[in-house]
Formats: C-alpha cells, sequence, structure tokens
C-alpha cells in the first residue's frame, strides 16, 4: 500500500512537471521577436539577451546603422550558453556565471546577425531593421 501511494505521488509530479513546462515560461517567448529588449542610451544602441539555458529572447529586432552593444546577462549561468560566438563578425566570448558583458558590434547595416554558443546547441538572432 505504501508504494502505491509513493507511485501515485511521483506519478503527479512528474506530469504535473511536464505540464507546467509545455504550458507557460519561455516557449512563447523563445519564438517570437521582441522590441522591448532593444533601447538607444547617448547614441548607441543596446540588445539585451538573457543567457542561460539559450538565449533569450532568441530573436530581437534593432535598428540597422547606429552602433550596437549587444549586453548578455547572466544569473547562475553554467552551461554552454555562457560562451558566445557571433562567427559573422569574429566575435568569441566567455560570460560570467552572474552580472552583465557588453558586446560591442559597431554599426551593422540592415542584415540578420546570427549568434550561438560555442557548441552550437543554443542560437539567437537579431535583425538589424533599415
Amino acid at each position: 500500500m505504501k508504494a502505491i501511494i509513493i507511485s501515485s505521488i511521483l506519478a503527479v509530479l512528474l506530469i504535473g512537471g511536464t505540464f507546467a513546462l509545455t504550458r507557460g515560461g519561455v516557449s512563447s517567448e523563445i519564438d517570437t521577436a521582441s522590441e522591448n529588449n532593444v533601447s538607444i542610451v547617448d547614441g548607441v544602441q543596446i540588445v539585451e539577451i538573457r543567457a542561460k539555458g539559450g538565449y533569450f529572447p532568441r530573436k530581437s529586432v534593432a535598428q540597422a546603422g547606429v552602433p550596437t552593444v549587444v549586453r548578455f546577462i547572466t544569473n547562475g549561468t553554467f552551461d554552454c550558453s555562457s560562451a558566445v560566438r557571433i562567427p559573422s563578425l569574429d566575435i568569441g566570448t566567455n560570460l560570467p556565471p552572474s552580472g552583465s558583458t557588453d558586446v560591442a558590434l559597431g554599426t551593422v547595416e540592415a542584415s540578420v546577425l546570427e549568434g550561438t554558443c560555442t557548441m552550437g546547441m543554443y542560437s539567437f538572432e537579431i535583425e538589424f531593421k533599415a
């Protein structure tokens, strides 16, 4: 009888956890473009991307022709998203487990800039619009 109760509790926890992961949280954030994470301060465009278990938001929209910095924000990040690559600009950097790291991109013309972790498991893109 005790084994049945324990098995039932574990089953409820597993089902509830699966439901919580698939219904809420980051799934809608991952697939949608975000303009809320882009600001311009003193003539410099700042694109904020959170790095932990991937990059969020995965797609950002920014203005082309403006000096741009990507600000990576980490908070207890120990996975491969703490090592960022932007191959088209020959940029690669390691992020601290917690804090923020600014990566200067210079002035980017209209294009889509893609970045990944060093393993290529997680990706992000910034679309620069004219």
